[in-house]
C-alpha cells in the first residue's frame, strides 16, 4: 500500500482538510448546505428568433438550433425584454453548496415539478465538478428508476444559453470548459479588478444549468430519521441502493461520493423510491487505460462505445475525495477502484438499519453514518481500518438490533479492509436479493 499521511488527505470538492471539532465529533466533507431560503423567482425561457434587439442569437458555429435565454422575474415582472413564454419557473431554493444552487422549479408547459441545479463555472475545480456530473449523466443510454434522471443541461453565458450535448465539438464554449477542466489551475485563472475569472471568459460568469427530476421526499437522512424503524422499508431501500450501484458500475461510472445526503427520495408512485444523485465527484471510466483513469480527469468526456464491456474494478483512481464517514481505507491513501463505492454503501446500509448517527460539525444536522469510538473521539470506519487492518467490526453494533445472519455477513464482506475481499456490484445485487428475501 502507498504511505498514508493523514494530515495531507484533502477533499476535492472543497479543498479543505478534514477537521476535528469539540466533543469528539468530526466534520465531514459536504457539497450541500442545509439552509433553505426563498429568493426571487427565476425563469428559463425559449429564445425568440424574431426582432428582439435586446437578445442575441448564439453564432451557428458555437451551438445548435436548441437555444435558450435566461430571464429573471422580480415582483411579478420580467426583466429586460422577455417575449417568449418561460420554459421553467424557479420556485424556491432548496439547497446550496460551495459551487452551486439547487432550486425547485415547475415546467410551464406540463406543470411538472423539476429540480434545477445552477453551477457557476468560475474556477477550474468548479468546471471539473460540473462537467463530471454532466458526463456521467449523459453517458447513460438507459434510465434506471434508482438513479436521478437528467432532463437537459444548458450552458449560459452573457444572458444567452445553449443546450449542452455530449461531446459537442461545435460549441466553442463547451470546448473551452473541457480545456479548462483539463488544464486545472495551472494557467487558467487571472486577476482582474473584479476578482479572479477564467482566462478568456467575459466579465459575466458562465453557468451550467441541470434540469432533473424533482424528489419531494428529501434525502435519505431526512426520510429515515423522521420515521419509526420499518424493517420492510429497510429491505426495500437495500435492494434499491444495490441495484442503482450495479447499474452505474455496469455503465462504467464510479460515484465516489455515496452518502445519505446524495440519496434522494421520490414518492410519486406512492411508495418511496430512492434516487442516487450528485455526480460531481463521479468518474466515467469507459475507454480509458485500465491502469488509471484519474490522471486525466476530463478524458471521460468522450465515451465512444458504451457497449464495450470492461471490468470497472480494474480502473485505478488516485484522488482522495468523498466524505470522511463513508470513505474506504484505500481512498484515504488515494489509490482505489470502484470497490470503494461498495464500502460506502456498506456504511450507509449499516447506519440505516441500526440508525447510527453523528452530528455534522458545520450544519449541526444529525446524519446517518457508522463510526468507531476511540476514547472520547469517533473515527470513520475506513480510517480506523487503515490504521488497524486486523480490527474486527462488531456488526450489529447495538445489542437489541434485529439483523439476520445473512445481512450481517454481507455487511462484513462489503466493509472488508482488502477491496479484493468485497463483492463487486453485480455480485452484491444478487446477494442482497437473497438475504432480504430470506429475512
Amino acid at each position: 500500500m502507498l504511505p498514508f499521511h493523514k494530515e495531507e488527505v484533502m477533499a476535492v470538492c472543497e479543498g479543505t482538510k478534514r477537521r476535528k471539532v469539540s466533543g469528539g465529533l468530526r466534520g465531514c466533507r459536504r457539497s450541500e448546505a442545509g439552509k433553505m431560503k426563498l429568493e426571487p423567482c427565476i425563469v428559463l425561457r425559449s429564445l425568440v428568433l424574431g426582432d428582439n434587439n435586446r437578445l442575441k442569437r448564439v453564432p451557428e458555429e458555437e451551438g445548435d438550433d436548441d437555444c435558450f435565454a435566461i430571464s429573471f422575474v422580480r415582483g411579478g415582472r420580467h426583466e429586460a425584454g422577455a417575449a417568449a413564454a418561460p420554459r421553467y419557473s424557479l420556485l424556491r431554493e432548496v439547497g446550496r453548496g460551495s459551487y452551486g444552487v439547487v432550486y425547485e422549479a415547475v415546467a410551464r408547459k406540463t406543470g411538472a415539478r423539476v429540480a434545477v441545479k445552477r453551477l457557476q463555472c468560475d474556477a477550474p475545480e468548479n468546471v471539473e465538478l460540473a462537467l463530471a456530473e454532466f458526463w456521467a449523466l449523459t453517458s447513460l443510454e438507459n434510465r434506471h428508476q434508482n438513479v436521478v434522471q437528467l432532463e437537459e443541461c444548458v450552458l449560459q453565458r452573457n444572458g444567452l444559453a445553449q443546450k449542452m450535448s455530449h461531446g459537442n465539438k461545435r460549441s466553442k464554449q463547451y470546448l473551452r470548459l473541457v480545456e479548462t477542466s483539463l488544464k486545472g489551475e495551472q494557467d487558467d485563472v487571472i486577476a482582474s479588478n473584479e476578482g479572479e475569472r477564467i482566462l478568456g471568459y467575459p466579465e459575466e460568469p458562465c453557468y451550467l444549468w441541470f434540469v432533473m427530476e424533482f424528489c419531494e421526499g428529501g434525502d435519505l437522512n431526512q426520510y429515515i430519521l423522521s420515521r419509526r424503524p420499518d424493517p420492510q422499508t429497510n429491505r426495500s431501500f437495500m435492494r434499491q441502493l444495490t441495484s442503482a450501484v450495479a447499474f452505474l458500475h455496469k455503465n462504467n461510472i464510479v460515484h465516489r461520493d455515496l452518502k445519505p445526503d446524495n440519496i434522494l427520495i421520490s414518492q410519486k408512485s406512492g411508495s418511496p423510491v430512492l434516487k442516487v444523485a450528485d455526480f460531481g465527484l463521479s468518474k466515467v471510466c469507459a475507454g480509458l487505460n485500465t491502469k488509471t483513469c484519474e490522471e486525466h480527469p476530463a478524458a471521460g468526456a468522450d465515451v465512444s462505445n458504451q457497449n464495450n464491456m470492461v471490468n470497472i474494478n480494474k480502473f485505478w483512481l488516485s484522488s482522495a475525495c468523498g466524505s470522511d464517514f463513508y470513505m474506504a481505507p484505500e481512498v484515504w491513501e488515494g489509490h482505489y477502484t470502484a470497490k470503494a463505492d461498495i464500502f460506502a454503501l456498506g456504511i450507509i446500509i449499516w447506519a440505516m438499519i441500526e440508525r447510527i448517527t453523528f452530528i455534522d460539525a458545520e450544519s449541526k444536522r444529525e446524519l446517518l453514518g457508522t463510526y468507531i469510538r476511540q476514547g472520547a473521539e469517533i473515527v470513520p470506519v475506513g480510517e480506523a481500518l487503515l490504521e488497524n487492518p486486523k480490527m474486527v467490526l462488531h456488526i450489529p453494533q447495538k445489542a437489541r438490533s434485529s439483523m439476520s445472519e445473512g445481512v450481517k455477513k454481507l455487511l462484513q464482506d462489503m466493509l472488508a479492509v482488502n477491496p479484493q475481499d468485497r463483492p463487486d456490484a453485480l455480485q452484491l445485487e444478487l446477494r442482497m436479493d437473497q438475504v432480504t428475501c430470506a429475512a
